[in-house]
């Protein structure tokens, strides 16, 4: 945790949204980030089945065309997040962190442990015993993966971020390696822990706002805003 003063972080949940949409979503509050203006957002979201890969990504990893993830109602899209290839739909909470990392530690590994630490956190609140898995990014339980991140950052600025399995229907993982590696992947479900999301929710904001030193407030958004 940061020696720095508590600072205020907007917590936004977006409710069931296209990536594409929550990714503008991103782009307009980080822009205006990097310009001096608004301030850091956590922005929460479930997205419809959808695969992204990142800048590291290898097309091995995606294991089917395509035009089979449209007939299977998946959207794909490539993004300029680290990482590889990841998964992302209902039942899975993704955090999308939009801050200046120059006004709490300008030091990506220890930005990407933080989040670790937040999924980390959250799982605990709910008797599960999560861990970082050696040189592996993300959060894991034994050997399977429940937690990814990959994150961007231009001019200290962050974009993108996690995601979190609770309920996610893990079949949707057959199409891809996950973030390039053989390992199995679980959820919170699957491990018979069956919370409501809006509780798992309301935990991840509460360690999101402990680890960063954030003072987290809810936002009523203007309409036609990020419209």
């Amino acid at each position: 945790m940061s020696d720095s003063v508590m600072r205020n972080c907007v917590v936004r949940d977006l409710g069931r949204m296209g990536y594409l949409e929550a990714l503008g979503i991103q782009r307009e509050i980080a822009t205006e980030r990097k310009q001096g203006g608004s301030i850091d957002h956590l922005l929460l979201v479930e997205h419809p089945h959808v695969i992204t890969t990142g800048r590291n990504g290898r097309a091995e990893n995606l294991l089917v065309s395509e035009e089979m993830l449209r007939r299977a109602g998946v959207e794909f899209y490539e993004t300029d997040r680290g990482g590889d290839v990841t998964y992302h739909g209902p039942g899975q909470i993704v955090g999308y962190p939009v801050m200046d990392l120059r006004q709490w530690r300008r030091d990506v590994g220890a930005f990407a442990h933080a989040i670790e630490q937040v999924l980390i956190d959250t799982l605990a609140a709910f008797d599960i015993r999560a861990a970082r898995l050696g040189k592996c990014t993300g959060v894991w339980v034994g050997d399977a993966k429940i937690g990814a991140l990959g994150v961007h950052l231009s001019r200290w600025v962050s974009t993108h971020g996690w995601a979190l399995n609770v309920s996610t229907d893990l079949k949707y993982f057959q199409y891809i390696v996950p973030c390039g590696l053989t390992k199995p992947v679980t959820s919170m479900a699957a491990l018979g822990v069956h919370a409501d999301i809006e509780d798992v929710k309301a935990a991840m904001t509460r360690h999101f706002g402990e680890i960063f030193d954030f003072e987290m407030q809810a936002e009523l958004v203007p309409a036609g805003r990020f419209s």
